[in-house]
């Protein structure tokens, strides 16, 4: 069963992010700010439960939130500063858009740059354990998802509808075949040919 919080008294954020391993497209975060008394038994890590569940909760943690705000950070940004730093830019951009200013910060995972001087716990496997950090990815998943099913109708050819961007075998053929959009992250590793350089050993 997933907690209500961490601290009984203080304002807390649950904050996750959504596609940080996907070959395409932003990398979102939701932060979320949920009533101490509030409980649903369905509510879960996003990870545990279907598509259909997902959109099933994502209007209820929005009408039952005290606060919650989704943001993404772009491809181009990625590559510029590597997937984790956009992993916490996107958590930063979600939490300065909070109408309630959160006096504690619920982290999903196991590092987190500051954010002010807000204080805030890495929590590993958050998502599981609270309801705050769970809600959050349950945001962050559908709305990277929707994004991702709105660009497929202009990239059909790999799939984001139903891969939304991870690194599927189709996807990485699609590429191969295709070649990369605008949206795709160059500084991933994108197509079979790249992997069978990588794994290659080097010469003496």
């Amino acid at each position: 069963m997933l907690k209500k919080y961490l601290d009984k008294i203080k304002i807390e954020a649950g904050c996750d992010e959504a596609g940080r391993g996907c070959l395409a497209g932003p990398v979102f975060a939701a932060a979320v700010i949920l009533p101490k008394k509030f409980k649903h038994a369905l509510l879960n890590d996003s990870k545990k439960l279907n598509e259909a569940q997902r959109q099933f909760l994502r209007p209820i943690i929005e009408e039952n939130a005290i606060a919650y705000a989704v943001a993404s950070v772009s491809a181009e940004e990625i590559d510029k500063i590597n997937i984790l730093n956009a992993s916490f830019l996107a958590m930063h951009r979600a939490i300065d858009q909070l109408l309630v200013i959160p006096e504690s910060l619920l982290i999903d995972g196991n590092r987190f740059n500051k954010y002010k001087d807000i204080p805030h716990h890495c929590i590993i496997e958050g998502d599981g354990k609270y309801m705050s950090i769970a809600a959050a990815s349950i945001l962050a998943k559908t709305y990277r998802d929707d994004y991702m099913k709105e660009l497929h109708h202009s990239f059909p050819h790999y799939d984001w509808m139903n891969n939304k961007a991870y690194a599927t075998k189709s996807h990485r053929l699609a590429i191969q075949e295709f070649g990369i959009t605008e949206h795709h992250r160059r500084s991933f590793t994108l197509s079979p040919d790249q992997m069978a350089l990588e794994l290659e050993p080097e010469l003496d």
